[in-house]
């Protein structure tokens, strides 16, 4: 992009403040905010008035889990089928590392985060080491994707490299970019993170198809016959990834999408839960439930709406292809955005000060057509990683890790 495009793009969009302190920039620097400007999508800005503003939701429903005690009993056919379907090449496993360790006291990549107490045990190491049970479960080597971001993309790239890829083999590690939306001020214009860059954030856990097509990498999911992608995030250490059971229980339903969940553990745990929406799948956020719905309960006298998601899905490829002709919802969330003020100091504020873009998986699963919901038990498969200490943190994963067996 030159100049002059450049120029004209932004006056498009009214975000001519952008080239504010061209002048004083290096060619390094005018080099990366051209290329910035040129990939970055202003459009979205327009929606900054719809913030606080809620998609409009239809009628809610249980929806039926296939709960432990029936996975139990078809256990080892569920395990065959989907055994032959990893050694085929069929499953990829797609990582979704796009994020800081930020909220841990950490300036690198989350997935960089050393959980170890006598030795070192990264997430990445943890995820990679839970993959690595299904190539020796099965003899398959699932492709495995990673999605990184801007921000995290060369650390992630290099620490891996540096572990060797924590014995997986390299030729069946995959990296993409996810796409960033640009961040604002309430009044839709972009800020900037410093003179030559413009802040953005991830475009949110549903970008991840978008952006791996946008990588050219759907040429070689058709090359290699891949039809499942198991998608997970970066912060569950103890999840099972392209699970053959799970695989196997999702192909043989004749689905579109399979959904790992857990039992809540509280009522108003703040978890989505599996659901069906006009007859569709769907997952109705925790903040949605109403009384009735939390009340409602099944033929088994169990709560309706007990099953809450742990990001770990598994999506056929032919079904991802057709969403994605479509255009998802675009959520606006209001955040704390770190920024330049006007004579280019830096802003840390400690209140929200504008708006981010994202596109919700939840919105993916509500695009499918059918979707299997697959208990799976949580203190095997669940020990999310957001917060140093307490609920959902460091120290609870450390001990269910050790409960598991895992040695930190």
């Amino acid at each position: 992009m030159t100049l002059e495009e450049a120029k004209e793009k932004l006056v498009k969009y009214g975000q001519e403040h952008v080239l504010k302190y061209w002048d004083s920039l290096d060619g390094d620097e005018k080099e990366k905010l051209l290329a910035q400007i040129d990939r970055t999508d202003f459009a979205v800005l327009e929606n900054c008035a719809k913030r606080g503003h809620t998609y409009p939701r239809g009628v809610f429903a249980p929806m039926r889990t296939m709960q432990l005690a029936e996975i139990e009993e078809n256990r080892e056919r569920f395990l065959a089928a989907g055994s032959e379907k990893i050694r085929q090449g069929k499953v990829a496993a797609v990582l979704l590392a796009g994020g800081m360790g930020t909220r841990l006291g950490s300036d690198k990549p989350k997935g960089m985060y050393d959980i170890g107490l006598t030795k070192h045990v990264y997430i990445f190491q943890r995820l990679i080491e839970n993959l690595l049970e299904v190539v020796e479960q099965t003899g398959g080597w699932p492709r495995l994707f990673i999605m990184t971001s801007e921000k995290n993309d060369a650390d992630t790239r290099a620490f891996l490299k540096e572990h060797g890829y924590f014995g997986y083999r390299e030729d069946r590690v995959t990296f993409f970019m996810q796409d960033m939306a640009p961040a604002s001020d309430y009044d839709g214009k972009v800020y900037m993170e410093s003179r030559s860059e413009i802040s953005t954030s991830p475009n949110g856990n549903a970008g991840w198809f978008s952006s791996l097509m946008k990588a050219g990498l759907l040429p070689l999911v058709h090359e290699e016959g891949i039809e499942w992608m198991n998608i997970f995030a970066v912060d569950n250490v103890l999840q099972r990834i392209a699970d053959p059971v799970f695989v196997g229980a999702t192909v043989e339903a004749g689905v579109e999408a399979g959904e790992k969940v857990v039992k809540k553990n509280a009522p108003d745990e703040k978890v989505g839960v599996v659901c069906l929406e006009d007859g569709r799948p769907s997952i109705v956020e925790y903040y949605e439930l109403t009384d009735e719905m939390a009340e409602k309960k099944d033929e088994n006298g169990e709560p309706a709406y007990l099953f809450g998601v742990i990001l770990n899905y598994l999506f056929r490829v032919d079904a991802l292809e057709r969403i994605s002709k479509g255009a998802l919802p675009l959520h606006v969330v209001e955040k704390k955005i770190p920024h330049i003020d006007d004579d280019g100091n830096p802003v840390k504020p400690s209140e929200p000060n504008g708006c981010k873009f994202e596109q919700l998986v939840l919105d993916m699963i509500h695009e499918m057509n059918s979707a299997l919901s697959f208990e799976v038990v949580r203190e095997k498969e669940f020990a999310p990683i957001k917060n140093p200490t307490g609920i959902d943190s460091v120290e609870s994963a450390r001990e269910l890790c050790k409960k598991n067996g895992i040695e930190l």
